[in-house]
């Protein structure tokens, strides 16, 4: 047993898309929850998708989905990301040049411009369960107040590895880039 549950987050309001499921978007011939079903797949012994009938964000998403995970670490993932796969290697060899995320709490991305990606990330189950303890009522909660408190390791990879589709825009650059 590797002790890896990934929780997929495939909710969200998608107001800037008109509100449709991004999570159904095709990118390069699979919606891109199959892209992030499968890059969890290959690290992950168990894979939780939290989709849209959850509300109040993706901090309550993840509460209600962590007393269903087995593991003893996260990998956390939003659908929208186009190159989970990339995203996922990258965590997963950060992780394990670290043994077993040595001290940290957990492991995130930033991406080439420096940004943290907490919906991309590798995070031990006992951190995540004390910070949502800590938070109180998650509904509305930002993900940086949630973990912005924890001991993490951060990985960098390049700005496109990190690419999320949040327009119609990003949807077409990322298209380009996938199907090419």
């Amino acid at each position: 047993m590797n002790g890896v549950t990934a929780i997929i987050l495939a909710g969200g309001r998608a107001a800037r898309l008109g509100g449709i499921d991004k999570s159904a978007l095709i990118v390069g011939g699979r919606t891109l929850l199959e892209h992030a079903t499968a890059a969890a797949e290959s690290v992950a012994e168990e894979v939780i998708v939290v989709g849209p009938e959850v509300q109040g964000g993706p901090v309550a998403a993840l509460a209600s989905a962590l007393p269903q995970a087995q593991g003893e670490r996260i990998l956390l993932l939003a659908a929208d990301l186009a190159f989970a796969d990339r995203l996922v290697a990258a965590l997963f060899a950060a992780a394990s040049e670290t043994v077993e995320l040595g001290h940290a709490d957990g492991t995130i991305v930033l991406d080439g411009g420096g940004r943290e990606q907490w919906l991309a990330g590798v995070y031990r189950v006992e951190s995540l369960r004390s910070a949502l303890e800590a938070l109180g009522d998650p509904v509305d909660a930002s993900m940086r107040r949630l973990l912005g408190g924890l001991d993490l390791a951060r990985i960098t990879v390049p700005v496109d590895d990190a690419a999320d589709i949040d327009t119609w825009e990003d949807y077409e650059r990322v298209r380009a880039q996938r199907d090419s």
